[in-house]
């Protein structure tokens, strides 16, 4: 807008830049420009420095905001109003997702917004049934042989790839004088730290033979069912596992502390509910799987820190009440093969595999979450019996039960002369 004023102006100033500019733009023509909603002063000087007042008030176009929601949802009672730099939102909706696109669009013509709309389902839960199936194979080969002497030719010793244990000559709890001859000059005493799966051995030629031949399969199934229950609208999380502690250290400039911190594992769930005006649901969902790990831990100033190894999702969906949905796919296939051999003689064609080994890990791990969201609605005034509690221990008497008197107490045994 512009202000006219009757004498020449000499300069003018306004309180707060950030809500109004003014621009002198001739002698006697003032121009006001409105930048953000908001109350000021604008002072004007004449030539003979004598100055004048005006209260100014920046309000929004209320009018345009409200053709906008007009046009936005024409089935939806809302009203805009505006207080000084505020604009309220008042009304009943059909359902959040109303109110949350009403309040966007009221905070793109300012950042103040009173959200007083109401929606027929904010009584209304959501009971999240999650069903969290893991399945972990393993399976286990090993193959490998320890040949050792104990005085085959008057020679003492073993071949080994060191991968399945070892043979040694001496110490305690060796085999002594019980299989083969005694060494000339050399006492017959032959450790074996590992017998291995297959023992075999000639006393006639002091030759012996530990074979390790195992195959191994490990089946293992987790199966965690929570329930969440939560309100329209608003995140719930559900955590079954623990919390490991580990140390942080923080640095000063004479000394340094070490303090604990502790990250949660286990099953987590995550999830926001919506329910729209049709009775579906619209579900913000993130359950994660995780595990400690020592194998790919790390060791800091003598504490054993374990990795995390997590497996996670997140995802919206819009179901109905009752309807499932599942997320797979969430694999971990992992295969380690070791092997170990004596140089040379491992490299012999058919009987270096005597002088071989190897030993091979496969696992696989699958997560399987199903997802069953239903709408339960708030009943007012509802009571509930509680659950009937067992026995007490050693015969102690049940209180009695609401509305009931307790029992006169028996009289007392008379004694028998």
């Amino acid at each position: 807008m512009v202000v006219t004023s009757t004498g020449n102006l000499a300069r003018v100033s306004v309180t707060d830049p950030a809500t109004a500019s003014a621009v002198i733009v001739s002698p006697t023509q003032v121009l006001i420009h409105g930048l953000t909603p908001g109350s000021i002063t604008l002072l004007l000087w004449d030539e003979q420095n004598q100055t004048r007042s005006y209260e100014v008030q920046v309000q929004l176009d209320i009018q345009g905001l409200r053709q906008t929601v007009r046009q936005a949802f024409p089935n939806e009672t809302i009203t805009v109003e505006q207080s000084e730099s505020t604009v309220i939102l008042n009304g009943q909706v059909s359902s959040k997702v109303v109110v949350d696109q009403t309040v966007a669009l009221a905070q793109s013509r300012t950042r103040n917004v009173v959200n007083l709309l109401t929606t027929p389902e904010e009584n209304n839960m959501v009971l999240l049934q999650v069903r969290f199936a893991e399945v972990s194979k393993v399976a286990i080969q090993q193959l490998g042989m320890n040949i050792f002497s104990t005085g085959a030719a008057n020679t003492p010793g073993a071949i080994s790839t060191g991968q399945f244990g070892k043979s040694a000559l001496g110490g305690q709890g060796s085999v002594s004088g019980t299989i083969g001859a005694h060494l000339s000059g050399t006492p017959s005493a032959f450790q074996l730290s590992d017998l291995l799966n297959i023992f075999v051995f000639r006393p006639d030629l002091n030759l012996g033979l530990a074979i390790q031949a195992l195959a191994q399969k490990n089946l293992l199934e987790v199966l965690a069912e929570p329930n969440v229950l939560a309100l329209n609208g608003v995140e719930a999380s559900f955590l079954a596992g623990g919390e490991f502690p580990f140390p942080v250290v923080q640095g000063g400039t004479n000394f340094s502390s070490v303090t604990i911190m502790f990250k949660e594992f286990g099953v987590r769930l995550k999830f926001t509910p919506n329910i729209l005006a049709d009775g579906r649901i619209r579900l913000k969902v993130a359950p994660e799987v995780s595990s400690l790990d020592f194998a790919n831990g790390l060791r800091i100033s003598g504490f054993d820190i374990p990795a995390i190894t997590s497996r996670r999702a997140e995802t919206q969906v819009i179901l109905l009440d009752g309807q499932s949905f599942a997320i797979a796919g969430l694999m971990d296939n992992r295969v380690t093969q070791l092997n170990s051999k004596v140089p040379g003689l491992g490299d012999i064609p058919i009987l270096g595999k005597l002088f071989q080994s190897r030993s091979q890990n496969k696992s696989n791990t699958e997560l399987l979450v199903v997802v069953t969201p239903r709408v339960v609605k708030a009943t007012p005034n509802a009571t509930f019996p509680l659950p009937q509690f067992p026995v007490p221990f050693m015969g102690q008497a049940q209180p009695p039960a609401a509305g009931h008197a307790p029992a006169p107490p028996a009289p007392p045994a008379q004694k028998k002369k």
